[in-house]
């Protein structure tokens, strides 16, 4: 993927993602994985997690349909060495490929489940990395999609606006990076203008209510560790600053006294003929 095309990628390669996937995975897959059962899959799926990553869930998926053959594609060499190592008892019928979402080198039609979770906020042209995820999915077959939207994180305000965070910071950064921090709300008119049917669109709730409060705010920790620095950088904010109001969102998650929410949209769709 060229520059341009993953202006996130410093960010990306940082240790603080791996930590982040695995406690985004451990927040959100328990109510995730129940649609999954909707598709109504083959057992002997073909199944591509796009923007795989450290294959925290793709090893999940593969948990989930244990004949289905799997493969996982990262952008970065090293995520993809990381999942190969990591899940290496699962294959082959699960392997890990480095390869480009707005260009994937698999034949169109061939997979019955196309996945693509925490890429699209991340990427300039998300619409063009979705049609790809149609274009290698057969007639019949479903995407499903996990589409940030950093304004629906929702703290209890404290010596720091969190709202004046998320919707002026992090917009600016986002906007400087050529990214939409906000895609998640308009991720279903992009699958619908690609030809998807039954839409549908479902919200993982990621509170501390439903989440247990270290695995949510370990997400809060690992965005501050791996973003702060940009997002000072784009947002014209000292760092100091900025790690404040991560800090500040850390402890209220930590409250017990306090509630937080994230609402995640998970977006799926079915190729017709």
């Amino acid at each position: 993927m060229a520059q341009d095309r993953n202006p996130q990628a410093e960010q990306m390669a940082d240790e603080s993602m791996i930590r982040n996937l695995a406690a985004q995975a451990n927040a959100i897959w328990p109510q995730e994985a129940a649609l999954f059962a909707r598709y109504g899959l083959p057992a002997e799926s073909r199944i591509a997690d796009i923007g795989c990553g450290s294959g925290e869930i793709t090893a999940r998926l593969a948990g989930l349909f244990p004949r289905a053959e799997i493969l996982g594609v990262d952008i970065l060499e090293s995520s993809v060495a990381l999942a190969r190592a990591r899940h290496a008892a699962l294959a082959p019928r699960v392997q890990f490929r480095q390869g480009d979402a707005f260009e994937l080198e698999m034949p169109a039609g061939t997979y019955d489940l196309v996945t693509c979770r925490h890429v699209t906020q991340s990427i300039p042209e998300p619409g063009r990395v979705l049609a790809e995820l149609v274009r290698i999915t057969r007639t019949g077959g479903w995407v499903h999609v996990l589409s940030e939207d950093y304004s629906m994180l929702h703290f209890m305000p404290g010596a720091r606006d969190p709202d004046v965070f998320w919707h002026q910071w992090v917009r600016t950064a986002a906007a400087s990076m050529g990214v939409d921090e906000r895609v998640g709300r308009r991720t279903w008119s992009m699958l619908q203008a690609l030809g998807l049917e039954d839409l549908r669109v479902d919200y993982v709730v990621v509170d501390t209510v439903r989440v247990p409060r270290p695995t949510f705010a370990a997400i809060i920790e690992a965005w501050r560790d791996g973003y702060a620095a940009v997002i000072s950088q784009h947002a014209h904010h000292p760092p100091d600053e900025v790690r404040a109001h991560f800090d500040q969102m850390i402890a209220s998650i930590l409250d017990p006294a306090q509630y937080a929410v994230w609402h995640v949209p998970v977006l799926a769709g079915r190729k017709r003929a």
